[in-house]
Order: structure tokens, then C-alpha cells, then sequence
């Protein structure tokens, strides 16, 4: 597949890639950097990489793909130090969860030579840095690509199969489906849980006390959601923003309905919104993106 794979960016998914490819032995040689030098020190620690580099530069040196997994707002200077560094003919892709903003950054610098194909692995939790990465984190996970439609087909079909030995599953789309799907699947989900938390801790000390203490499932589902990484998810609320404000509108809309139908105690309206939100989970469990065993499974 690739000779030698360069992952620039180390935390939890970058972390959980080349552990991947450590065990599945797809790859011969990876090479890791990291700007944060304790993250180098676990990776060293814990032997996870064939080279640890000191710099973005070395790391991509003679790489066949080159892959960025840093957040948002440090793609750009990601690929402007690898730029000059690139091997002709080689592969760069991503792990952004916004996609049009990072392939403006890639137009703008016009690499020559160079097959740019975004990914995103649709997989995470809410840890984050090097010791929360895990090797099957994207087993029977979507890996979405956007390439542009220039790209070399053979190309495509090689970053289909990086991940594929990592135990996700392929889907091509454009750049802006992605960015629509995922303000709606993942990032309004998570403006929702962050106002929930913000509304449920906005009472007086012996209050907010009583609500952690009592927290039920619902509350805690959503603290878990919360808990994601400040720095990424800023990011993506900012890169994806026009899309993600009009879920918050449309989701508003919906909450609206919701209170005056609560506030005219209208059974039937009540019943319908329950009743379809049932049908969407079903479906859900129907296509293998949950299980519907009690807790969803999770230990």
C-alpha cells in the first residue's frame, strides 16, 4: 500500500492511526511529529512510532502519504511547512471534520506534484491527546473522502484502502455534503450539549451541587458530549459556522413547536415529535451506527 506514512499531529486520532497501522502491519515504515514535545515523549515511551522527528520538515521527507490530523486552526501552518518538503507524486490527506475550508488552505498554497485528498474518519470520543488513542477506533466506522474530481482515481483508491485496513468503511462525497451532513450529525449535537450543560450549571452553588450529584442518564450523555476538545471543537464552530447557525435556527424553529405544544398540553403534537424521534433511533440501530442493547452498549 505505502511504504512510509507521515502523520503530522498526534491526539487522539492521530494517536489511534498509527497505532492502527501498528498492529495491522499495512504499512512498513511511520513516521510521527508532534509540536508538543511531551506527546513525542508517550509516543517514544510507549514505542508506537518507527521515527519520531523533530521537525514537520523531516517528518514528511521521502513520505508516499502525509497526513495532517492537527486541529482546525493549525492546518495552515501544517502544510506550510511541509509544503516545500513533499515527495513528488506523494499523497496528503487530513482528518479535519470541515472540509471546505481546509481544501481553500490547500488552493492557496497550489502544491504541484501532489494528490490532495481530504478524509475525514467519522470516529472519536471525548478523550483527547496520545494515551486516548486506540488501535480499532475506526472499525466498522465511515471514513468520508472529498476529493476534487481532478485527482487521480488510483490515488483515491489507495486512501480508500489506508483506511479500510483500519476497519472503516468508504464513503466519496463533495466537500460541501460533508460539511451539511456533519453540521447536522455531529456539530449541532454538539452546540445543543454544550448549552445544556451551561443551562443545567447556571443555578446557585447548592443547586449545580445537587445536579451533579444527581445526574441522570440523559444529563450525563450530554456532559459526556461536552467534555470533547475545547480547541477542536471551537475550531470546527468557527470553520463550519454558516452551515451550524442555521441548524441552531432550524433546531430553534423545532424548539418553539416544542414549547407550544408543552404549553397547550397538546397530547397529539406531544405524541407525534416522540413517536417520529423513536422511528429516527430505530433507524439509526437498523443502518450499524448504534446497537440498542441498554446503556448503547457502552461499558
Amino acid at each position: 500500500m505505502f511504504e512510509q506514512v507521515s502523520i503530522i499531529g498526534c491526539g487522539l486520532i492521530g494517536s489511534s492511526v498509527f497505532r492502527a497501522l501498528k498492529k495491522n502491519g499495512s504499512v512498513k515504515r511511520v513516521i510521527t511529529f508532534d509540536s508538543d514535545k511531551s506527546v513525542s515523549e508517550i509516543i517514544k515511551k510507549e514505542n508506537l512510532s518507527d521515527k519520531i522527528t523533530s521537525s514537520p520538515e523531516e517528518a514528511v521527507s521521502n513520505a508516499d502519504l502525509v497526513l495532517i490530523s492537527t486541529p482546525l486552526s493549525s492546518f495552515e501552518s501544517a502544510v506550510d511547512s511541509i509544503k516545500r518538503h513533499l515527495k513528488s507524486g506523494s499523497i496528503l490527506t487530513d482528518t479535519s471534520s470541515v472540509k471546505k475550508g481546509a481544501d481553500l488552505i490547500i488552493k492557496k498554497f497550489n502544491l504541484k506534484n501532489i494528490s490532495w485528498i481530504p478524509s475525514h474518519p467519522v470516529a472519536g470520543t471525548e478523550k483527547s491527546g496520545p494515551t486516548a488513542g486506540l488501535s480499532d477506533l475506526f472499525k466498522d466506522r465511515w471514513t468520508i473522502l472529498t476529493p476534487d474530481s481532478k485527482v487521480k482515481e488510483s490515488d483515491v483508491k489507495k486512501v480508500a484502502l489506508f483506511w479500510e485496513s483500519m476497519g472503516s468503511k468508504i464513503k466519496i462525497m463533495s466537500a460541501g455534503d460533508h460539511d451539511k451532513i456533519l453540521s447536522l450529525t455531529s456539530h449541532l449535537p454538539h452546540v445543543i450539549a454544550y448549552n445544556i450543560v451551561k443551562t443545567a450549571m447556571d443555578n446557585d452553588e447548592k443547586t449545580n451541587k445537587d445536579v451533579i450529584r444527581y445526574s441522570a442518564g440523559g444529563l450525563r450523555d450530554f456532559t459526556r458530549i461536552a467534555a470533547s476538545n475545547p480547541i477542536m471543537w471551537k475550531d470546527i464552530f468557527i470553520d463550519n459556522s454558516d452551515l451550524i447557525i442555521d441548524g441552531i435556527n432550524r433546531f430553534s424553529k423545532s424548539l418553539d413547536e416544542f414549547k407550544k405544544a408543552i404549553t397547550e398540553k397538546d397530547s397529539k403534537k406531544l405524541l407525534e415529535i416522540f413517536e417520529k424521534s423513536k422511528e429516527f433511533r430505530d433507524a439509526i440501530i437498523k443502518a450499524g451506527q448504534d446497537t440498542d442493547k441498554p446503556g448503547f452498549g457502552r461499558k
